[in-house]
């Protein structure tokens, strides 16, 4: 499982995500993450929004093995669901 988080500096939601995919990596053999801050890429909301496919206004997008799956919150609650116990 591959996981694309892009957030930003200061968002305490990018944080938790983040924190959690590096909690997974250590965990589970076969995930990785990748953490994209979209200030020091230069990407803009409208940028996301592209990726995603439909309009967003917030930060974290989360993607896994290139499929949006939204926020943190949506994260946490797959990868809970995944692998109980672990996160």
């Amino acid at each position: 499982m591959f996981v694309e988080i892009f957030g930003r500096a200061g968002c305490p939601f990018c944080v938790r995500a983040k924190n959690l995919a590096e909690e997974l990596k250590s965990e589970i053999a076969d995930f990785d993450y990748r953490y994209v801050d979209i200030n020091e890429e230069g990407m803009t909301k409208e940028d996301l929004s592209q990726l995603v496919g439909k309009p967003v206004q917030t930060v974290p997008q989360i993607f896994i093995d290139k499929k949006p799956v939204g926020g943190c919150t949506d994260f946490e609650a797959l990868m809970k669901e995944q692998f109980a116990g672990v996160a």
